[in-house]
């Protein structure tokens, strides 16, 4: 959710919040009779037949069409700009200044990453991805390993490429998650580079 939307969403809660405060106090005070004083021209009962005359105009059905359709145009809106996205889009790398920004895909070097795991002894398949989680950045690496696999060395091979991913990125505020699971059957056939 981009900041504009959280500032709308703000807005919007306060206004909506300031309009129930105000009808539910001249609610409660208009039986009393405080309504009057703050309002001299307040009637003493409501008469409904003025909105009847309005839905029974030849033109409501179309005005209640068109506010219907911004409605749902708004809604749809409303609701595209609240879907979660977690990828990171790109970033800035070390030296960026005021002369000029270095910028590179979030997901290019967790691919890289995912490739070199990808030929580590024992892994089938590995991918990667680079989210936002939790104002986090970071970089998950999902790992298939063969059955017979030495697990101690997927671990170790994870961890060197987590270090070099590190030093690539060069930001303090990346994090990796390495997810090893294991095939349930190993492959038929030899694994050929």
């Amino acid at each position: 959710m981009s900041r504009g939307v959280v500032g709308l969403d703000r807005f919007l809660a306060l206004l909506a919040g300031l309009v129930l405060v105000v009808v539910g106090v001249a609610v409660a005070a208009w039986p009393l009779g405080y309504l009057k004083q703050v309002w001299p021209a307040m009637p003493d009962e409501l008469r409904l037949q003025t909105a009847g005359d309005v839905v029974g105009a030849s033109w409501w059905p179309w005005a209640a069409g068109g506010a219907g359709v911004v409605l749902a145009l708004l809604a749809l809106w409303w609701l595209l700009a609240h879907v979660p996205r977690r990828g990171a889009g790109d970033l800035s790398l070390p030296g960026s200044d005021r002369a000029g920004r270095l910028m590179v895909d979030a997901d290019a070097p967790a691919s890289a990453a995912a490739d070199v795991l990808a030929d580590a002894p024992g892994v089938r398949s590995a991918r990667g991805r680079t989210i936002r989680d939790r104002n986090q950045l970071v970089v998950e690496l999902t790992v298939v390993t063969e059955p017979d696999a030495d697990l101690d060395a997927v671990v170790s091979a994870s961890d060197a490429v987590v270090a070099d991913l590190a030093r690539v990125l060069g930001r303090p505020d990346a994090r990796a998650r390495v997810q090893i699971t294991v095939a349930r059957r190993g492959r038929s056939g030899s694994r050929v580079h």
